[in-house]
């Protein structure tokens, strides 16, 4: 099957080899080694050729979505359902996650249809995916119109974004953006308001990065209110060898759920480890859903630390096979998924199920689905976030439990054929008692 240029998917992966084979054959001849000026005109090959990649998955990716579009609409599937799961598509085809298949699904409508020199940049290499999704971000409060004004003023000329960094060239598409449209950038500025959240994800060593989006005015006053009256503390000996970071960060732990940073916060936390990583000393580590693997001596240490204040400490047995540690089923007759079976589908899942997506868990699923006679199991359960269980729903997408006894496995087979697999996060192995 060929991708309408004369290439087939064969003949790119064999291409793939041999520019796999470059870093190989440089590190075995020595004179390319010394050769440093050809390295580095690779490099800029290379670099080149990772833009027009990009700008023929573009096209490549509007067709697709248009060929969908086009077969749903002549099969007189309404309206409504033209567009889902077209972006899964994309993004399981790119490995990556739905929501980023989105992103990628929205870029290449805007190139191919309203930015063509953009697009043109792009294929040619010029131009980086991330410096073309600068451009489709800094003018989507525009018409069409107007925005390709802003495409043809930056993009027909290859030597306007030579040379420039991508806040000059996000700063040049937002002031081409206002003077075109100022109403339409006042009017997304309001819109933007409305997106504030705060947002928690894992950092390396136990860590976490606490995020919070906000109007920029409101945002620099919290950070500047912090790092004031961090220097106060320093000035007048109050931040018992804290550094100024580090004095902001226990200020703002403080300030927001009233408790000093040493305090365990009111709310629960769950922990997920072994036996023989609880009470035999194992380096086993644990699990916390939603962050990830933690140490067993820290997960020791945060339950002892806990054990010994006022907080509220539940130890709640989960059955696992010895072997393996997968999780032992729970059957129920009801049509959603009871409490603690949804929350065994949680420890085991830990995020959306759907290749290459972590996105948390919102929805409990049937693999097979309940009308169908699919029973409200754990070994029939699913956990997805939103938009894959919606995508999920499409015409021609299907779930299939696998017969794979020792691993809950399940294939996903999108519209257009192609089967992707996903297993769960391998959980904390239980203590294999002898005999």
């Amino acid at each position: 099957m060929l991708t309408g240029d004369g290439l087939s998917p064969n003949d790119i992966r064999r291409f793939l080899t041999r520019i796999a084979a470059i870093a190989v054959n440089s590190a075995m001849d020595s004179s390319a080694i010394d050769d440093s000026g050809a390295a580095i005109d690779t490099i800029t090959a290379l670099e080149e050729l990772k833009a027009a990649a990009a700008g023929a998955q573009a096209v490549l990716t509007a067709r697709v979505a248009d060929t969908i579009r086009g077969q749903r609409r002549d099969a007189g599937i309404p309206a409504a359902r033209w567009n889902t799961g077209i972006a899964t598509q994309i993004g399981l085809a790119r490995r990556d996650s739905p929501h980023r298949g989105t992103t990628h699904l929205g870029l290449a409508r805007v190139l191919t249809t309203e930015m063509p020199h953009t697009l043109g940049q792009l294929r040619r290499g010029e131009l980086s995916e991330w410096r073309a999704t600068l451009l489709v971000r800094e003018t989507a409060c525009l018409s069409a119109e107007d925005r390709r004004l802003v495409d043809e003023r930056l993009c027909a000329d290859p030597t306007t974004l030579t040379g420039k960094g991508d806040s000059t060239v996000v700063a040049m598409a937002a002031r081409l953006a206002a003077e075109l449209d100022a109403a339409a950038v006042a009017r997304r500025k309001v819109r933007a308001a409305g997106h504030r959240r705060v947002t928690v994800r894992p950092a390396p060593d136990f860590m976490g990065h606490l995020g919070v989006l906000l109007p920029m005015d409101r945002a620099v006053c919290v950070w500047a209110t912090l790092r004031r009256d961090a220097d106060t503390l320093i000035a007048t000996g109050g931040a018992d060898g804290r550094t100024r970071d580090q004095v902001m960060a226990d200020l703002l732990v403080e300030r927001t759920i009233g408790l000093a940073p040493t305090t365990s916060p009111p709310v629960a936390v769950q922990v997920v480890l072994s036996d023989l990583s609880l009470l035999g000393g194992s380096d086993i580590p644990a699990e916390i859903p939603g962050y990830g693997p933690i140490p067993a001596a820290a997960a020791r240490e945060w339950i002892h630390d806990a054990v010994d204040s006022d907080t509220a400490v539940t130890l709640r047995k989960l059955y696992a096979r010895p072997t393996d540690g997968h999780l032992t089923a729970v059957e129920s007759v009801a049509r959603c998924f009871p409490t603690g079976l949804a929350r065994l589908i949680d420890l085991r899942d830990r995020t959306c199920r759907t290749p290459w997506c972590d996105a948390p868990i919102r929805h409990h699923d049937h693999i097979r689905p309940h009308e169908a006679g699919g029973p409200t199991t754990a070994d029939n359960g699913l956990g997805l976030c939103a938009a894959c269980n919606h995508a999920k729903q499409g015409d021609g997408w299907t779930t299939t439990r696998t017969e794979d006894p020792d691993v809950h496995t399940v294939e996903f087979r999108t519209p257009t054929g192609h089967t992707y697999r996903s297993v769960p996060p391998a959980l904390p192995t239980p203590w294999k008692r002898a005999g």
